[in-house]
């Protein structure tokens, strides 16, 4: 080969065209795949644990099954205990109650709920979260606070309702779903504010006499004020 076919070789090669490699396979889940590998990468990679936390919102269903979260002040998780738990089990729950449980790790995945299915519970005493909240009420009867003649009685068909709550929280969705499904001709008003962290309480009351006073100044009044929050 002289070096003029040689030269014409290496250049014909060098823009020879070549085939791309093939674009990567994107690995899609359907819903129900993800829930179910995720649910087994949770219930493979920690198994039992013993969690600590004061009962909430304790519901026996019908079925026999019985449904609570457990909670500090930073957190909460969903519980199921199944109705073949031994009834010793059972007595120790009671919303405000401080556990310990020991319980499997997983999702409920018909609507991917991470959760724990709970096999035993042991008595800690009295949750300080409920103990807090018995003295806060305690406290504020003493003031005089839940008195009857301070109380004032709500319209039957309210008009205008002002809201609140944070913008983006599960509470304002709920509050709009209910309204929606019952009555949609209620006119609303949000007073944004943060109901979680430092500051939130000190938020809600600011937002709460904003809201009232620009009801008291305004010719269409509120009929009633929401405060709401989920958790």
């Amino acid at each position: 080969m002289n070096r003029e076919q040689q030269s014409q070789w290496e250049f014909g090669d060098l823009f020879e065209h070549k085939s791309e490699p093939p674009a990567e396979t994107k690995k899609v889940y359907s819903v129900a795949e993800l829930n179910r590998r995720a649910r087994n990468l949770l219930e493979n990679q920690l198994g039992d644990v013993w969690v600590e936390g004061e009962v909430s919102g304790l519901r026996h269903h019908s079925s026999g099954h019985s449904y609570f979260a457990i909670k500090d002040e930073s957190g909460q998780v969903s519980c199921a205990l199944f109705r073949g738990t031994s009834s010793e089990t059972r007595t120790h729950l009671k919303d405000g109650a401080m556990v310990l449980v020991q319980a499997q790790v997983t999702i409920y995945e018909p609507r991917g709920q991470y959760q724990l299915i709970v096999r035993k519970v042991e008595l800690r005493g009295r949750g300080a979260l409920q103990a807090k909240y018995e003295q806060l009420k305690a406290k504020l009867n003493e003031e005089g606070l839940f008195s009857a003649e301070r109380k004032r009685a709500l319209p039957e068909y309210p008009a205008r309702v002002g809201i609140v709550t944070s913008p983006t929280g599960a509470a304002l969705r709920d509050v709009l779903h209910v309204i929606d499904r019952r009555n949609r001709s209620i006119e609303l008003v949000l007073e944004p504010c943060r109901v979680q962290g430092e500051g939130a309480a000190d938020e809600m009351v600011d937002a709460l006499r904003r809201l009232n006073h620009w009801s008291h100044k305004n010719w269409d009044a509120l009929d009633l004020i929401l405060l709401t929050r989920g958790g």
